[in-house]
């Protein structure tokens, strides 16, 4: 800490550092000045020396020349001793580095001074350069070749009177030279002599005004120092008075209160603020610290006593909130705050602070609370787990569905970090996960889902979870936490659980349907390990079932199904499978199973139904079953052929006069009547080859006549045979299906009809197309390679992907579900649309409809045509079509046939029909184009001849 002293010292020093500068300026210049002008003199005075020693040493050997007297010519050696040694002295200075010794030596040969040696020798050095200085040089310079010239003259005049070798001719050129050098030195030295003198004024003068501008300088500062000290005075004196008139009006304008307790004296003051914010006027309330008593909320009184002793005492500060009484009797929160005023001995004698009406802050609080506490409701009343940490993971909150999913009371996790608690599993790996953190933080927008978790507990216990966790941020979008919300998939799981059984099980007999029959016979056949055994493969369908169904109705025929299925279950074996492929239609897988052993069981299983005696409102009925018996030889087998083997021999077992068995034999001759449509594979394959199919067009026309008409057809194909005679689909489409050609037909077909359309669009007066409809296959939906194949075609022929809507069959979309929904999710992010064929004639089921993204319903066929005579099938199409529309589908109808159908098909409000009433297939052309008939409602008129074209 610096003292009052050191203080006042810097403020005088910070008064008067000018006026000092300039004095020593002063001080410097007068001494520089005395300086130079004693050089000058000492040069002045050595001038003088050296002109009056050359004009002797010139006197004395003109002398010398007359008398040719020794004496003289030792007086001319004593003469020039003085120009020599200032010769010296400039020869020395001259030199670099500069002698200075011998510079010295020569000033004082030169007659100087020894005083007036440094100073000679100063000027020399430092101002040589200068003009004066500069030319005095010159003429001394010239004075010295003077010299020389003379010292030439003397030596030879000497030599030649030693020698009396001189005659009268030489003596006289030696005494004329000499008079030449007396008359060229004479200048000479009246130059240096002349600017010497210059010098010594212009320097004189120089000093003088460089004094009198110091003196100038000098004066000038004085006067702006004093200006500026006039002027720090008067803004000091504003500031103070500034200073004074802003705690004024900060005393009689802030939203505070002011009080000053003189506590010697016993005297308040409260600023007319405090007294405003209790309610009363200026005028009103003594100066007496007995107010704080008076008003004070009496639950309140020992708080703000207790908080004034402490501050007493020494406790710094003195803050504390209140209640107190108003004017008008009701009580308001205050916040007080003040510092004591101590004497040298710490007794407190002054203290004084400011008075704040907090009220709204405190209600404000209390709601806040309130609020805490509502949240902290809803939290604990939610099923989901919710925890609440730090920024280092440490756990704040825990509802109590996170109590119980990890196992801990909020108390003992409160301040533990996460992973103290549990760790998160990736469920399908079983690798640790990232920690929660980590994820959340990691990311931009701090929001983060992770699915398909497991939550291992400190018990080791496992919770298949998902998590959804968001950063928690301030109101600086500073991050202070992070909130983990982690949803118990336990139920989802035992309800997707349920789905895969359903999925994978027939609802009425609780036998696994034929997806899961297929599904284990592929896996028998795909296993080499298990086609070390033997295998047998049974296909059962019932002789009678349409009777009991026809005659007593689905409810009996339910029951029937149930019965035969409890009783073929319990005559198999433990680890035989026993399935529903459809209908009245089953299969039976018997692993490990020799064919004698399997024959036997089929015998038993066809002798049991036989046996059953069924009965349905007292009517009894007679039931017996046919059954086809393949053995699955040791060698692989595909799924499909062992499938239709087994088929081909129920066929054949029912052709055979049912309620039999029969063992499907590869040498048998009626059996490979079965295997014709195998034929087909070749000849599709050769037809792909020649390019011998085609494609046909059909219209679907609008019901709505708001609708502007424009191109909306379905592609249809065809087969020329070898022959060149058309070939119907149904003809080869099933085999093509049973033997996995399809995804090459699906291929040929978009090809061409892109290819097609790429023309069509490109024609100078294009055709109005708004959709073309383009069957696929189930095997296409399921090819991988398809969608890129889709997708390069798409480039290939420029076509707009809004122009194509695909159509798949319900049946092939439900049974590859997951695989058809992410097919047409790609190709609808694309911009193509999907049609659902056939829906309602297979295994129609309007849950999975929720899960296909289609446009279109087409429903089907078989419930259209016969619309009119049967109310039931009426039913089924507004139950599609109400369902289609109310999940935003547009709904088509199928072989519409006459003019009736139509007429009742736009009652129901159908959007869309197809069928001959509309238009037959007609090669797909830009003629056909340009033969479409102009809307559907006005075009028909007439009775069409019913049937129906198969398409795939």
């Amino acid at each position: 800490m610096t003292s009052p002293q050191s203080n006042t010292n810097r403020r005088l020093l910070g008064m008067v550092w000018p006026f000092v500068l300039v004095v020593v300026l002063q001080v410097v210049l007068g001494v520089g000045s005395l300086n130079v002008l004693s050089a000058v003199r000492a040069y002045v005075g050595g001038e003088s020396l050296w002109s009056k020693g050359q004009k002797d040493a010139i006197y004395y050997l003109s002398l010398y020349a007359e008398s040719h007297d020794e004496a003289d010519y030792q007086r001319y050696l004593a003469a020039r001793v003085v120009p020599l040694g200032d010769r010296q002295a400039r020869l020395a200075l001259d030199q670099s580095p500069p002698d200075l010794g011998t510079a010295s030596q020569g000033f004082l040969l030169g007659g100087n001074h020894p005083a007036d040696i440094h100073g000679l020798i100063w000027l020399y050095r430092y101002f040589r350069s200068t003009s004066y200085i500069e030319s005095a040089v010159q003429a001394w310079n010239e004075g010295d070749r003077y010299m020389g010239l003379l010292a030439d003259v003397a030596e030879a005049l000497h030599d030649g009177i030693t020698t009396a070798s001189l005659t009268a001719e030489q003596l006289g050129a030696l005494r004329q030279r000499i008079q030449v050098i007396n008359e060229g030195v004479t200048p000479v030295a009246q130059a240096f002599t002349d600017t010497l003198g210059e010098a010594s004024r212009k320097i004189r003068d120089l000093l003088l005004w460089s004094n009198l501008g110091a003196a100038a300088l000098l004066i000038a500062m004085a006067v702006w120092r004093t200006r500026k000290l006039i002027r720090q005075s008067a803004a000091f004196e504003r500031a103070l008075q500034l200073s004074e008139e802003r705690f004024q009006l900060a005393v009689s304008g802030s939203n505070d209160g002011i009080w000053d307790w003189d506590i010697e004296n016993g005297v308040m003051y409260y600023s007319p603020r405090y007294k405003e914010l209790l309610g009363f006027s200026p005028d009103e309330l003594t100066g007496d610290i007995t107010l704080l008593a008076d008003y004070l909320h009496p639950d309140d009184y020992a708080s703000t006593i207790a908080a004034f002793n402490a501050h007493f005492s020494g406790h710094p500060g003195y803050d504390v909130e209140y209640r107190m009484r108003t004017k008008s009797g009701s009580y308001r929160w205050f916040r007080a705050r003040g510092q004591a005023q101590r004497d040298a001995s710490g007794r407190p004698i002054r203290m004084a602070g400011s008075f704040t009406d907090i009220t709204d802050r405190k209600l404000a609080e209390a709601a806040l609370s309130a609020e805490k506490k509502r949240a902290q409701v809803t939290l604990a009343s939610i099923g989901d787990a919710v925890i609440t940490t730090d920024t280092s993971g440490r756990i704040e909150y825990l509802n109590p569905a996170a109590e119980g999913l990890i196992g801990v009371k909020a108390d003992a996790a409160h301040g533990r970090p996460l992973g103290d608690l549990f760790h998160l599993l990736d469920e399908s790996s079983r690798q640790q996960e990232m920690h929660p953190l980590a994820r959340i933080l990691g990311t931009e927008t701090g929001e983060k889902t992770i699915s398909n978790l497991l939550l291992i507990r400190q018990d080791g216990s496992e919770v298949a979870v998902d998590m959804i966790g968001a950063p928690i941020r301030d109101s600086i979008e500073g991050i202070i936490g992070v909130v983990l919300v982690f949803h118990d998939m336990t139920r989802e799981r035992q309800y997707i659980a349920s789905l895969s059984w359903q999925a994978s099980h027939d609802a009425l007999t609780g036998l696994v349907n034929r997806r899961e029959f297929e599904h284990r016979l592929k896996q028998l056949s795909d296993s080499p390990r298990q086609l070390c055994g033997e295998h047998s493969l049974m296909y059962l369908d019932l002789d009678q079932f349409k009777v009991v169904n026809d005659t007593c109705g689905h409810a009996a025929g339910d029951e029937l199904l149930r019965q035969v299925c409890m009783l073929l279950q319990q005559r198999l074996r433990k680890n035989d499978t026993l399935a529903r492929l459809g209908g009245d239609e089953f299969g039976v897988l018997l692993e490990n199973c020799p064919p004698e052993t399997a024959i036997g069981i089929a015998e038993t299983l066809r002798n049991t139904v036989s046996d059953l005696h069924f009965a349905w409102n007292g009517r009894p009925f007679s039931v017996s079953v046919s059954i086809g018996v393949v053995h699955i030889q040791s060698r692989p087998t595909s799924l499909e052929e062992v499938l239709r083997a087994a088929d081909v021999a129920c066929y054949m077992a029912k052709e055979k006069g049912r309620n039999r068995v029969q063992v499907y034999q590869t040498d048998d001759s009626e059996l490979s009547l079965r295997y014709g449509e195998m034929e087909w594979v070749n000849r599709i394959q050769y037809a792909l080859e020649e390019n011998r199919f085609c494609l046909y067009a059909q219209d679907i026309a609008t019901l709505n006549s708001g609708k502007p008409e424009s191109a909306h057809f379905e592609l249809l194909i065809r087969l020329r045979d070898e022959r060149g005679e058309l070939v119907p689909p149904i003809a080869f489409i099933p085999a093509a299906e049973r033997y996995g050609l399809m995804p090459l037909i699906d291929r040929w077909v978009v090809k061409m009809a892109f290819a097609t359309l790429a023309d069509l669009l490109d024609d100078e007066e294009p055709c109005p197309i708004a959709t073309c409809a383009i069957n696929l296959s189930g095997a296409s939906i399921g090819d991988e390679q398809f969608l890129g194949f889709l997708y390069q075609q798409f480039k290939l022929n420029s076509i707009p992907p809004s122009l194509i809507c695909f159509e798949v069959t319900e049946t092939s979309a439900i049974a590859n579900l997951s695989s058809a929904s992410r097919f047409m999710n790609e190709l609808r992010a694309l911009g193509c649309r999907f049609s659902l064929d056939d829906f309602g004639a297979g295994m129609s089921s309007f849950a999975y409809l929720k899960h296909l993204p289609v446009d279109y319903l087409k429903i089907d066929g078989s419930f259209v045509k016969d619309m009119l005579d049967d109310p039931i099938d009426r039913a089924m199409v507004e139950a599609i079509h109400q369902i289609g529309h109310v999940m935003g589908k547009s709904t088509i109808a199928e072989f519409v046939e006459s003019a009736a159908v139509i007429e009742m098909l736009a009652d129901i409000g159908v959007d869309y029909a197809q069928g001959y009433a509309i238009g037959r297939p007609q090669p797909f052309s830009s003629d056909f184009l340009l033969r479409r008939r102009p809307a559907a409602g006005h075009a028909i008129a007439h009775q069409m001849p019913k049937g129906k074209d198969v398409i795939f």
